[in-house]
């Protein structure tokens, strides 16, 4: 191979398009589960609120703080995946440049053997 032959790079960011897209899978799933968190610890604000379940203050501070750190988790996640998609588009549009510099034949200008 050459030192123009940008086939090492491309694997590289190939390499490096599928890192980035097991973080964002990653962060959909901990988004996922902040909401969950969110929702959950709403709804047992809500029935310690009511009653349903006693008047138990550590109910009530714990689904508190189930609320906010669902909270702080999805919007860390969240920041994350935009910057995660942002860095996975960039790296797909140099992989595409890189692939447009490369001299490529088609099969048919390639001389047939004889059978």
């Amino acid at each position: 191979m050459t030192e123009d032959d940008p086939t090492d790079e491309i694997s590289d960011i190939e390499a490096r398009i599928e890192a980035l897209a097991e973080i964002a899978e990653r962060c959909r799933k901990y988004i996922l589960a902040s909401k969950i968190a969110i929702g959950g610890g709403a709804a047992l604000l809500l029935i310690t609120i009511l009653g349903l379940l006693g008047t138990g203050q550590t109910a009530a501070l714990g689904s508190i703080a189930l609320v906010l750190g669902g909270i702080v988790s999805l919007g860390s996640n969240v920041s994350t995946l935009r910057q995660t998609d942002a860095a996975i588009s960039a790296a797909e549009v140099r992989r595409l440049e890189l692939i447009g510099r490369i001299d490529l034949r088609l099969v048919a200008d390639t001389p047939m053997k004889l059978v």
